[in-house]
């Protein structure tokens, strides 16, 4: 009895590694072919969409969020860009931070240089105290 448990678990454990090394997909989907499959089943009906995702190993769910990030892709090209006095005052803001940052770690180790000078000095003072 033992025998045939430690066999079942020694070929889950084999099955197991076998599924954790395969990738997570088989194909890997570029943004292209995502574009293509969309393109290819937009105007198709849901039996037909249905077939060609067995076909091509795709769950109807993932053509679906295809679908709308390319619609939302070509929707609003304009929010999605960057204007050039955008870019510029967030060049701005980053040169005030950054400045800012630099003058927070000068005074941090300048008050860290102190506490230490001033433990140091507390320190020769109470030694001389106790004797």
């Amino acid at each position: 009895m033992h025998v045939r448990l430690a066999w079942e678990w020694g070929t889950l454990e084999r099955w197991r590694s076998d599924a954790l090394s395969r990738p997570a997909r088989e194909r890997a989907w570029t943004a292209a072919a995502r574009f293509d499959a969309v393109l290819t089943t937009a105007a198709m009906d849901e039996a037909a969409k249905s077939a060609w995702c067995r076909a091509n190993g795709v769950y109807p769910h993932e053509l679906a969020s295809w679908r709308q990030s390319a619609t939302q892709a070509l929707a609003e090209p304009e929010e999605a860009r960057a204007s050039p006095q955008q870019t510029q005052q967030d060049r701005r803001r980053i040169k005030e931070l950054e400045r800012e940052l630099r003058r927070k770690d000068r005074a941090l180790a300048e008050t860290a240089a102190l506490l230490v000078l001033s433990k140091k000095v507390a320190a020769i003072f109470s030694t001389g105290e106790d004797e």
